[in-house]
């Protein structure tokens, strides 16, 4: 996400500089409904929404952010972000030296009521290029807490083989076609055995878990578009609502209906 004064690319001062945004034009952090195209930063990056929902594309696949997670960009790791419904959140912006303990690829974190006091209380500082003893500590306290944080599955791997690759994205612009394996090995060009390998061997996924997390992606996107339920689980190509219920309950431990309005 892109910052208009630049301190993602500052590579002194402080560790962490904390920033709150909100979706007004002099707000630091535009939000609201935006594209941003493939970009990096020298610094680390941390964000949190409150409302809507962030996808952030790499080589390596996409992660989605809903409200009060935390995705992690790596510095100087390129993506393209996605942000749609967002009215207010927080960035933090990391230096090199202080991410060395963070994950080394981007991913989404769990937010406590400890970390979001510290990253408000940060963000308070109004981007203080020179901290005092007792900031510094606290900044110290944030980073572990961070460190700390779970990591959660939000993650959509994408197959690097370009057969695979292109039933991948087919699939994706498209969840609720029903074909079965050995149809889309048909359609990709190559036998059924060959998607079923390449895939587990390119994400760690086989052929259904993929399907399903792809399907997962499209609800959350869709929910974060206020779409109603019934709406979803027919695009999505769930003979019912209570079955595309059931399936969201299984992997997120609510109902879609209440899943925007958890606090991790």
């Amino acid at each position: 996400m892109h910052n208009q004064t630049d301190f993602s690319e500052l590579e002194t001062g402080p560790a962490l500089i904390a920033i709150w945004s909100n979706a007004q034009a002099d707000s630091q952090f535009q939000l609201g409904t935006l594209e941003y195209q493939s970009h990096s930063h020298l610094r680390g990056q941390i964000f949190c929404i409150e409302s809507g929902l962030v996808q952030v594309r790499t080589k390596q696949g996409s992660w989605l952010m809903p409200p009060h997670r935390a995705g992690w960009i790596p510095p100087g790791h390129a993506h393209s972000v996605s942000v749609t419904g967002v009215m207010s959140g927080w960035t933090v912006l990391v230096t090199p030296l202080a991410s060395a303990g963070f994950p080394a690829n981007p991913c989404v974190i769990g937010v406590n009521d400890l970390m979001l006091a510290l990253v408000r209380r940060a963000a308070s500082w109004n981007n203080q290029i020179i901290l005092d003893p007792e900031q510094d500590r606290l900044i110290g306290v944030l980073i572990d807490e961070i460190q700390r944080a779970p990591q959660q599955n939000l993650h959509l791997p994408m197959p690097i083989d370009r057969r695979v690759l292109r039933v991948a994205t087919e699939i994706l612009s498209n969840p609720s076609d029903q074909r079965s394996l050995e149809q889309w090995a048909v359609w990709g060009n190559m036998s059924a055995r060959t998607l079923s390998r390449l895939m587990r061997a390119e994400t760690s996924l086989s052929f259904s878990q993929w399907r399903q997390q792809a399907r997962l992606f499209s609800a959350l996107e869709l929910l974060a578009s206020r779409e109603k339920i019934a709406d979803i689980a027919e695009a999505l190509g769930y003979a019912t609502p209570s079955n595309f219920i059931a399936m969201f309950r299984k992997n997120f431990g609510v109902s879609p209906g209440h899943y925007f309005s958890q606090i991790s």
